[in-house]
């Protein structure tokens, strides 16, 4: 049986399960909580009705939070030419074309977001078995194949975030930090609710979000209204 901390057990005590939140009832209830000794991550987790082994029920798309994800984003570019003066301008942490290939081949993983230029997608396909398990793949469905380098990164930097269905129709997606305001999280969520919503494969019949819930970094989680 998993061990739960003091910290936490004293925050179970007022996380209601029988209770079904509104999201604002419940972000105010997770501000309450005690916090582990670091700035955790607000989650949004959702159960959706889709069947993802079917490609037209694969639910995928992007979304900006409003207030960002409280997080420094570190983002990699693979392009050539003029694109990566382009990129290190626009403050790229990591630029390259081969040479970052061969890099992340040998094992370097330090950055949460990758960009790149059509025309080296065919080179970076290589890296399909490393950066696909982690979601790093650049897409077009996702604005992150693109020759507007600039616009990409700027987007990322404003609290761009990607979502996508697991292969248990789960999505899981930090919404900000705990250290927020109240509304800003409310704000956050929100949008990601909505965007979601927006993206129900046609062919889904019923209702589309079974369920969901809320939940800070080593806390316990709390049902929200679906």
């Amino acid at each position: 049986m998993e061990k739960r901390s003091k910290r936490y057990k004293e925050s179970e005590k007022s996380a209601d399960k029988t209770r079904v939140y509104k999201l604002k009832e419940a972000v105010a209830a997770l501000k309450q909580m005690k916090p582990p000794k670091f700035d955790g991550s607000v989650e949004l987790h959702m159960k959706l009705n889709v069947d993802p082994k079917k490609s037209e029920q694969m639910v995928r798309g992007t979304v900006v939070l409003p207030h960002g994800t409280g997080k420094k984003v570190r983002v990699a570019v693979f392009c050539r030419g003029e694109h990566e003066k382009i990129a290190k301008d626009s403050g790229a942490d990591f630029v390259g074309a081969n040479d970052l290939i061969d890099k992340v081949s040998a094992g370097f993983m330090d950055f949460d977001c990758v960009i790149a230029t059509p025309e080296i997608m065919k080179d970076l396909s290589k890296l399909g078995k490393v950066l696909g398990p982690r979601g790093l793949m650049p897409s077009p469905k996702t604005g992150t194949v693109t020759n507007d380098i600039a616009k990409a990164i700027e987007d990322v930097r404003r609290g761009k975030v990607e979502f996508r269905v697991d292969k248990q129709g789960g999505l899981h997606l930090a919404v900000g930090k705990i250290s927020f305001d109240e509304d800003k999280i409310c704000d956050n969520a929100s949008t990601v609710i909505t965007a979601v919503n927006e993206a129900k494969p046609a062919t889904v019949k019923g209702k589309f979000v079974e369920s969901m819930h809320l939940s800070s970094s080593m806390n316990p989680g709390l049902r929200l209204e679906a």
